[in-house]
């Protein structure tokens, strides 16, 4: 089960550049919720509170609980701006979900036994990572917080592609559904 993310949120009136950085002196990141139908919603999140989940790699790919106090909505984290020279959130796209509708999502790899695979400790080679993740769809309901590579069988010279992933149920790689020439490299030994 993969852990559940909520953010404090406030909707916010004043838009703009001056704003935004008044804002931010407050403590505060300015945010837009948008799709499912829904109009644009502008508002703010606590910026300890989005630092303290960004740290975790299933924040990005996973379903996030926005608590506005009287309501909830469920998004994904779309757009994350970052100040290039302090470890500050400038502002975050937020994308509404609806539970019957597909979502596509990078969800990371998590590569398990390279180091005694095969292709390492019987023939001498060395495991090399092409992607770090991959877009999936899914319903809402069946994203996975990553997917699991087992290499322990992968030789010295062999190549994992898209096609041999092995995904949950309900979920399906949209590159693959372009066909054969979209089947891109993941992992190789070398």
């Amino acid at each position: 089960m993969s852990k559940q993310y909520v953010l404090q949120a406030q909707v916010r009136e004043l838009q703009g550049k001056g704003a935004s950085r008044r804002l931010r002196h407050t403590g505060l990141i300015p945010a837009v919720i948008y799709g499912a139908g829904g109009e644009a919603q502008s508002i703010s999140l606590r910026h300890n509170e989005m630092i303290r989940n960004l740290q975790e790699e299933g924040f990005y790919s996973q379903i996030i609980t926005v608590d506005f106090g009287d309501r909830k909505e469920q998004v994904i984290l779309r757009d994350l701006q970052r100040h290039p020279a302090k470890p500050i959130v400038m502002h975050a796209d937020l994308q509404r979900i609806r539970d019957d509708e597909e979502i596509k999502v990078l969800v990371a790899l998590h590569f398990i036994n390279g180091d005694v695979s095969k292709g390492v400790k019987e023939q001498g080679g060395k495991v090399s990572h092409v992607v770090s993740e991959v877009e999936v769809s899914c319903l809402p309901k069946n994203l996975p917080e990553f997917i699991e590579i087992d290499m322990i069988d992968v030789e010295k010279g062999q190549i994992l592609h898209l096609s041999d992933l092995k995904l949950p149920e309900g979920v399906t790689l949209p590159q693959l559904a372009l066909g054969s020439d979209h089947d891109n490299a993941i992992a190789a030994i070398h």
